[in-house]
């Protein structure tokens, strides 16, 4: 069984992700899936040979370090776009007005922060995690959050699905220093598609 490693906890972004790449390439039942809390520890795993793969958001803030940091034991061996799990403020119905905003860095953008005060976290389940416990007045997280627990939470602001890129690592360099893509990609026939369209 194939060993993949990715950031939690459990009902994470990258745990849902994780799933759907797995799926898509017939792996479902043929591939274990490990959550850690950081991808450090993920990526000295899969060097060691305690996981054989890590999946890691692009935009994540600790990408680039692992990135070059262990580039002479781990490598990019695949990329892929993903919708994310539906996305939206989650705010506690007792708060009127937030003066807090709880968020994984890389989504700050997604709203208009200004005015609040930023409380990073690991991940957006995390998020999730802390309002559930009353830690936060308000975070950016699942949207289901809201709809799973009515009585205690209602949606600010709807964000909802992101597309964003993802990097698979492994210990065996693939690319052998060349262009990787897929020829027939969603992307190549946008590129064909204009280029008819240009020449009419």
């Amino acid at each position: 069984m194939l060993r993949f490693m990715t950031l939690g906890p459990s009902g994470s972004n990258h745990e849902f992700v994780t799933a759907r790449y797995l799926e898509f390439h017939g792996l479902t039942g043929k591939a274990s899936v490990e959550l850690v809390l950081d991808f450090d520890t993920a990526a000295k795993a899969v060097i060691k040979g305690d996981a054989d793969y890590l999946i890691q958001v692009a935009v994540h803030p600790s990408t680039t370090e692992i990135v070059a940091k262990f580039r002479k034991h781990l490598f990019v061996i695949d990329a892929f776009v993903s919708g994310s799990k539906d996305m939206a403020v989650v705010t506690r119905i007792d708060i009127k007005q937030p003066r807090s905003l709880a968020l994984q860095p890389a989504t700050r953008e997604y709203v208009d922060t200004k005015g609040l005060e930023l409380i990073p976290e690991t991940s957006t389940a995390s998020v999730a995690e802390g309002l559930l416990s009353g830690k936060y007045e308000s975070g950016l997280t699942y949207s289901s959050l809201a709809h799973d627990y009515p009585e205690r939470f209602r949606l600010d602001e709807v964000v909802g699905t992101v597309d964003d890129p993802w990097i698979v690592y492994g210990r065996e360099r693939l690319s052998g220093g060349n262009v990787v893509t897929w020829k027939d990609s969603p992307a190549a026939h946008a590129y064909q598609s204009e280029l008819n369209l240009a020449a009419l």
